[in-house]
């Protein structure tokens, strides 16, 4: 005679106040890190490889995730029309995004034709704006990989100085902010949004990003040390705002990740947010107070 017993769930782990898998997290920053370096320092143009399949990707997650609420991305449009905007950003300029944002815009609302009148608005409205928030300001990148030239790479390489400072500076912002929160986080900052993140985190961060701003500005770029406060002072309100905003959206989907595809960190849209939220007055402070 066998007995049954009732198989239960395996708990999940408690990963204390980090919450996160911080061993998995690590691991896969460095990955990621370490292939963005290696794009940057040998060829900067394979750097351009590696945007345009992030745009691809989140433009997959946004569309995974906003179906939660029956809103439904034409994925092949705004996938085509991401990259192309990356692309010509990189090679021409910030006259052909525009041009290259506004014919994708209208190519995606002529595509949403073939659906008929049922949910059009909706799923334009939508699709315009991954339109904005992923290809759009993901082509600053491209805008700041391009100073001092489309070609070449290393460290003497101003593009590739701005994007090294740019990513640097919003990492400092996520540090500072981690750290302080975990061991001093006691005021939420909007517990409503997002429970963990606390005006302790906040002060943490500012003090990251100011310091890594001067430190970046000035040894790095050559710059003045003022030039290096506004970039610390720019990146940790803008990265804070990208945060929460994310947040918002994911807590108005009903979802706590975009997607699993890097362990420890859940989707690439988790990890873009802020950078998204900082690339773009972070490539107009260095443009004109940098490179120009």
């Amino acid at each position: 005679m066998s007995s049954t017993t009732p198989s239960t769930p395996a708990p999940k782990k408690d990963h204390g106040r980090a919450g996160r898998d911080l061993k998995a997290a690590v691991g896969s920053a460095v990955v990621l890190l370490g292939a963005i370096a290696a794009s940057l320092l040998f060829w900067k143009p394979a750097f351009m490889v590696i945007v345009a399949i992030a745009v691809v990707v989140a433009v997959w997650e946004l569309r995974k995730g906003l179906l939660a609420k029956d809103i439904d991305l034409p994925e092949q449009p705004l996938m085509i029309g991401g990259v192309v905007m990356v692309v010509v950003a990189y090679l021409w300029g910030s006259a052909a995004l525009v041009t290259a944002t506004a014919v994708s815009a209208l190519v995606i609302m002529l595509w949403l034709l073939r659906r008929g009148i049922d949910g059009y608005v909706k799923n334009a409205t939508a699709s315009v704006f991954a339109l904005v928030y992923v290809p759009f300001l993901g082509s600053f990148v491209a805008l700041m990989l391009a100073e001092g030239g489309r070609d070449g790479g290393g460290l003497d390489d101003p593009g590739v100085k701005g994007i090294i400072t740019f990513i640097l500076v919003t990492i400092a912002s996520d540090i500072g902010g981690y750290v302080a929160g975990v061991l001093f986080g006691k005021h939420p900052m909007a517990p409503v949004i997002s429970p963990k993140k606390s005006w302790e985190g906040f002060a943490g961060s500012t003090l990251a990003t100011v310091g890594a701003g001067v430190a970046l500005v000035v040894y790095l770029l050559d710059g003045e040390w003022w030039i290096g406060v506004a970039l610390g002072l720019i990146a940790v309100v803008m990265a804070t705002l990208g945060d929460l905003c994310e947040s918002v959206m994911k807590r108005d989907l009903g979802i706590k990740d975009m997607s699993q595809v890097i362990p420890g960190h859940g989707g690439l849209m988790d990890r873009l947010d802020s950078l998204l939220a900082t690339i773009a007055p972070i490539w107009l402070l260095l443009h004109y107070g940098i490179f120009t």
